[in-house]
């Protein structure tokens, strides 16, 4: 039984792998057009969502999404997540409607074919580095005057597999207050047990998603970093527990 099991996760791996490609290689010249201006991302973003639900449903996710608050058109968000799985940057995608921009680590820009497109339309950053770190702000700075929202997974990277939720980083907080943009946190509730980081694991089942209530950041300084860091951990902390419950 557990041989078969094995095979099984093998070969769902392999799948994965292959829907991620699929639509890139199918899509190429049109995604290729779609990243030569910045000001034509809104419509890369489009791509990027409907090869997102062509993953999730590939997978066998059944997706199920709560709103709390629904983002507005046009308006520029800080969407901040717990961060589990690979499938965590395709149920983001899923979640919001409004075009946003992934703040995340330079090791994704090595991935064939994904990483091609993540670089040109991603804002990486070297946690080792304090200068990448610094510059961080001023891109995104220029993708939310161009309209754009931030997306930051705030855990700085995946945790321990035993850990439910990891210490919140404060820069996506500092962004936000900064730029005077609501935070939008939102809670995945499955996307660890659908298709962690161990390679033998992850099944077909449902993928559960809450976008909670914003949090205002009017009137804070930076000085509310921390304050609003720890309320927004303890509002996702609290969801995943009511989930694993």
């Amino acid at each position: 039984m557990i041989f078969f099991k094995y095979i099984f996760w093998l070969i769902y791996r392999i799948w994965f792998y292959i829907l991620v490609a699929l639509p890139i290689v199918v899509l190429l010249p049109i995604l290729i057009i779609s990243i030569l201006k910045e000001s034509w991302y809104p419509f890369f973003f489009k791509l990027a969502r409907f090869w997102a639900r062509f993953i999730l449903i590939g997978m066998g996710f059944n997706v199920t999404i709560e709103y709390e608050e629904t983002p507005e058109s046009g308006k520029s968000y800080m969407f901040v997540a717990n961060h589990t799985s690979m499938t965590d940057i395709m149920l983001m995608l899923v979640t919001v409607k409004n075009p946003f921009v992934f703040v995340g680590k330079k090791e994704l820009a090595k991935i064939p074919l994904f990483g091609f497109f993540y670089k040109r339309t991603s804002i990486l950053v070297d946690r080792s580095s304090s200068k990448s770190r610094q510059g961080v702000f001023l891109r995104a700075q220029r993708r939310l005057q161009q309209g754009m929202s931030i997306c930051i997974f705030p855990e700085g990277g995946v945790p321990d597999e035993h850990i439910v939720l990891d210490e919140f980083k404060d820069g996506a907080f500092r962004m936000a207050i900064n730029h005077h943009i609501p935070i939008v946190p939102i809670t995945f509730g499955d996307n660890k047990k659908r298709f962690s980081y161990i390679f033998f694991s992850g099944s077909p089942g449902k993928m559960r998603a809450k976008v909670h209530r914003f949090i205002s950041t009017e009137g804070l300084t930076t000085d509310d970093t921390k304050r609003i860091n720890s309320e927004t951990r303890t509002l996702l902390l609290n969801q995943l527990e009511t989930y694993n419950s």
